[in-house]
């Protein structure tokens, strides 16, 4: 062989070899897509200042979407890796068998998700909405504790127009006077609140024994492929709760903080700071404690999966969510 002839092999053996390691079999691709809502909750600060790309070197696709049904499908197909949900449709998605993980506790509820009566519709208490339109986005954990609403306080289901609806779909209609009352979460909340009354909020319901959650699941493949970016996103979060809590008074509606939550939930930045005060964000111990990945969480998604089956929204019960559940990526975060 010729030493030109060797040199053309050597060159030729060096291209293959550069494009066998930058394919996408070989090359892990740092991009991820993160599916948020128009909750009210501090990581909204962290989508905004862009210190987890600058952290991880990922590229990260924020999409809004109008409902956790919607965030589900998503991650279902495949375009969504993380997203952001209320523990109903986390628990829909569990049940279905989606490969997900609930991994962080983005707020416990409170009064940050209530039924609201409107001015004028003869609503006064939970009995007087038979025969009336009641609006909330299936599968959705308003959705769930509206229907227990109703069948705690003895409602048949069939007797009241319970109606699908998105919370943009349900500020244009309370507008329109097109329904009577709404079981729905802020930045839609504030705005309806100025003309109705609350019936009753996830409080008050949850201290009956059906507590509700928003949380942040991740295809569980691509979590394990991405631990790195896991732990980096986990401590993201609990430096941005963490800031809320020990400096709530500082959140103003013209803080930056404020403004940032404003922004990325199209919400009134005048609303926030009230919106946001009816959630509580827990702690990373009280994350892999026993009320919420140490246990809680796979209850109330065990409790929320017999009322999905009864809705006809699921066919099955899992015999256990604990398998759904994730304290890993808190833990390696937190030196937990």
């Amino acid at each position: 062989m010729s030493s030109h002839t060797r040199r053309l092999f050597t060159l030729a053996a060096l291209a293959l070899t550069a494009a066998l390691s930058t394919s996408p079999a070989l090359a892990q691709k740092k991009e991820v897509t993160f599916a948020h809502q128009d909750m009210l909750v501090p990581l909204r600060t962290v989508m905004e200042s862009g210190e987890l790309e600058k952290a991880t070197g990922y590229k990260i696709n924020w999409r809004m979407f109008g409902g956790g049904g919607d965030v589900i499908k998503a991650m279902a197909s495949g375009d969504v890796h993380i997203g952001e949900a209320g523990s109903s449709p986390i628990t829909a998605a569990a049940s279905q068998g989606q490969d997900i993980r609930l991994f962080w506790i983005l707020d416990d509820i409170g009064d940050a998700e209530a039924l609201i009566a409107r001015n004028g519709s003869g609503v006064d208490g939970l009995k007087d909405l038979k025969g009336k339109k009641i609006a909330t986005p299936f599968v959705s954990t308003a959705h769930y504790q509206l229907m227990v609403a109703l069948k705690l306080e003895g409602l048949d289901a069939k007797s009241v127009n319970v109606m699908n609806m998105r919370p943009p779909e349900i500020a244009a209609a309370w507008q329109r006077g097109d329904i009577d009352a709404a079981f729905i979460w802020d930045p839609v909340l504030s705005k309806i609140k100025g003309n109705g009354k609350a019936i009753a909020s996830s409080a008050s319901i949850g201290a009956k024994g059906y507590p509700t959650f928003d949380g942040l699941i991740v295809n569980a493949k691509w979590a394990a492929e991405n631990e790195a970016f896991m732990v980096a996103l986990v401590k993201a979060l609990d430096k941005a709760d963490s800031g809320y809590r020990a400096g709530k008074a500082k959140w103003t509606a013209d803080s930056a903080e404020v403004k940032a939550v404003a922004k990325w939930t199209k919400a009134d930045a005048k609303d926030v700071p009230a919106a946001m005060a009816l959630y509580t964000f827990p702690t990373a111990a009280e994350q892999i404690g026993a009320k919420w990945l140490g246990g809680g969480a796979a209850k109330a998604m065990a409790d929320t999966a017999m009322f999905l089956k009864e809705q006809g929204r699921i066919t099955e019960v899992k015999p256990d969510y604990k398998a759904f559940v994730t304290d890993a990526y808190v833990k390696k975060a937190t030196g937990r």
